[in-house]
């Protein structure tokens, strides 16, 4: 068996077997099989695909490229939920310290932002002193005490799929759905909490733009945790605009906040579907899960959790650092309904801003970005405030058009964005 023979094989649209998919991975990890040939490799499973069964053993065989997670020690359910990534998305600090005020453990590993859309490690570090790399050790210690922790991966997990991620993203090889599924499921499989729930965005804002590619995704998503023995579901959410009025890793933090304080906005919409959609795998009713939810809401023990595991993670203050622009006011030009909002451009702004990354190694700017005052549907009248500017160069005021071309202005009311657009279970 070699490389070539499995080229060759998927070249001419025949099924890889376990065996070849596992002999790919090891050689990919080992070195034995170059960039070059992966490459080849992967752009033959873009033009042609992989079958459910393929994309498994990929899956599988990825997963176990490196260290398994093992949640044996965290006494109680544990429960996880994973974005496929976002503007202005902060549920997992809604969503997860929610849960955890519920009695279930929240043992979450998450990543950085790269491009327009944010990281949860990120939007962590908004908090000085906070510290996102725990030892396994002390991961387990914190769940078992405060029922959550959410921290970056540690040790080496799926490094099958770092090396095949950082070649798909050079190759023009990332928008496979098997690829995206293998790569995403590999990660959660190999730190596999009880429960988990996949948040898929569609539209402007997200990675796959086409309702019935993200709805093959989340499927085939699905099929993998089940394959594995796993509670998996998955939500489909629009991001046909910014999930929060908040763009940019300090605002997002304190607009989840807001949320856990009360506040009752599109945010709170996905992170609560999220919620109830885990303990409806947990064997509760809908309509319990919905009461249980507002109670813990409204009686602060969420937000207080949320706040006990930012201390317990080492955040000097729970005060954010302010700008030097500190929400400058972005005017409408002219009258009417916002029809749509170019997501993806006030993502794009906010990064160019330095609240985002083009590389891995590039710095953040916790405190700039935007808040969006409009939302598909609302009336406009020449002059009300659309947005609110955050920044820390001068230069960005020069700018503003940039962020107002994002909001189209027309005659007719248009229909609210439908949030949650679909769910796989």
């Amino acid at each position: 068996m070699t490389i070539l023979d499995l080229i060759e094989k998927k070249k001419n649209k025949e099924e890889l077997t376990k065996e070849e998919i596992q002999f790919f991975v090891d050689g990919v990890v080992s070195g034995e099989i170059k960039d070059y040939q992966t490459s080849a490799f992967l752009m033959a499973v873009v033009i042609n695909s992989m079958t459910k069964e393929e994309t498994f053993y990929l899956t599988e065989a990825m997963k176990y490229s490196g260290d398994v997670f093992d949640f044996s020690n965290i006494e109680g359910t544990t429960v996880d939920k994973h974005s496929t990534g976002g503007v202005g998305d902060s549920t997992t600090f809604v969503t997860m310290p929610i849960l955890a005020a519920l009695g279930f453990k929240v043992a979450k590993m998450s990543g950085r932002g790269l491009g327009f859309t944010g990281g949860t490690l990120d939007k962590l570090e908004s908090f000085e002193g906070l510290n996102v790399y725990l030892s396994k050790d002390e991961f387990i210690k914190q769940v078992n005490e405060l029922s959550i922790a959410i921290c970056g991966q540690t040790g080496n997990i799926c490094p099958a799929d770092k090396i095949l991620y950082a070649l798909r993203d050079v190759t023009g090889t990332v928008d496979s759905i098997p690829l995206i599924a293998s790569s995403i499921m590999s990660k959660k499989l190999a730190v596999s909490a009880d429960i988990l729930v996949l948040d898929v965005k569609t539209g402007d804002g997200a990675l796959l733009k086409d309702i019935s590619a993200t709805k093959e995704l989340a499927k085939l998503m699905v099929e993998m945790g089940k394959m594995a023995g796993k509670k998996v579901s998955a939500i489909i959410t629009s991001m046909d605009e910014p999930l929060d009025n908040y763009i940019g890793n300090n605002l997002e933090v304190l607009g989840a906040m807001e949320v856990l304080s009360g506040a009752d906005n599109e945010l709170k919409t996905v992170a609560k579907a999220l919620a109830v959609e885990i303990l409806y795998q947990s064997g509760m009713s809908e309509s319990k899960a919905d009461e249980e939810i507002e109670r813990v809401i409204h009686d602060g023990s969420a937000l207080e959790i949320f706040k006990k595991m930012l201390i317990r993670q080492g955040a000097k203050s729970l005060e954010i650092k302010k700008p030097l622009i500190d929400g400058y006011e972005i005017k409408a030009e002219e009258s009417g309904y916002v029809e749509k909002v170019h997501t993806r451009q006030l993502g794009k702004f906010v990064m160019s801003l330095g609240g985002g990354r083009m590389r891995k190694e590039d710095d953040i700017d916790h405190t700039v970005g935007l808040k969006v005052l409009k939302r598909v549907g609302d009336k406009v009248e020449k002059g009300d405030v659309v947005a609110c500017l955050y920044a820390n160069d001068n230069g960005a005021l020069s700018r503003v058009d940039e962020v107002l071309s994002a909001f189209v202005i027309g005659r007719q009311k248009p229909q609210r964005t439908k949030l949650i657009v679909d769910k796989v279970r």
